[in-house]
């Protein structure tokens, strides 16, 4: 027998650790202990703790890693494409998994109701976004429409293609929506003039225009709370 082998601190390791997670979920490990229990699937015959510590020391966080650019995970972190884009695909996945949670009751019929949809959209989004939420005439979604994805602060919003969206998705009423990453709340002047061209283009089909909602971190502006609409 290898007295060596019997010796090894990371023997049975991966098993202990999958087995943590099925009886405790993983509410109680630490960052590094999720990113590691991840690598398990892309990096299938290697420790991966060092590695753990090591993406969390370069990208700052557990939310830094999944953020990264996956092609600076694979030339500046030494990890293999496969094991980039699966750390790449989480925040992309939460956000799936958020907007399909809220599908089946998403009556946006209260600015909270609205605010917390439309934080689910923006989920780890690194870039500025404009959605448009078509609306029933019960203030239910028929479909949340991804207009524009560009470079921060950079994000067109033309009049005709909304109303087109809202026509084709039998919109009764409509909700605005765009982030800005990393950025303040407040709306800039910009916004404020694109959301009066939007309100006088739909209004003339008949067409409201009930919210516009701006996302920044996990806080959300209302232009109808804070009567800007």
């Amino acid at each position: 027998m290898d007295k060596k082998s019997d010796q090894n601190p990371h023997k049975g390791h991966r098993q202990r650790l999958k087995k943590r997670v099925i009886k405790e979920g993983i509410d109680s490990f630490e960052d590094h202990q999720i990113l590691e229990l991840l690598l398990f699937y892309g990096i299938p015959m290697k420790d991966t703790n060092a590695l753990a510590h090591a993406l969390i020391d370069r990208y700052g966080s557990l939310s830094g890693v999944f953020d990264a650019d996956p092609r600076d995970l694979c030339d500046q972190a030494g990890i293999t494409e496969n094991t980039a884009l699966l750390l790449s695909l989480i925040p992309a996945l939460a956000r799936r998994y958020q907007q399909g949670k809220l599908a089946a009751k998403a009556v946006l019929s209260s600015t909270t109701a609205a605010g917390e949809y439309t934080l689910s959209l923006f989920t780890g989004r690194l870039n500025e976004a404009f959605y448009v939420i078509s609306l029933d005439s019960q203030n239910r979604v028929n479909q949340a429409s991804l207009l524009h994805e560009g470079t921060i602060n950079e994000a067109p919003v033309y009049p005709r293609l909304i109303v087109e969206t809202a026509l084709r998705h039998q919109a009764a009423s409509i909700i605005l929506a765009h982030n800005h990453p990393g950025g303040s709340l407040a709306p800039s002047p910009a916004d404020l003039a694109v959301t009066q061209r939007i309100k006088a283009a739909t209004e003339a089909i008949a067409i409201t225009v009930v919210d516009h909602i701006i996302v920044a971190g996990d806080g959300y502006y209302s232009f109808a709370e804070n009567r800007v609409l």
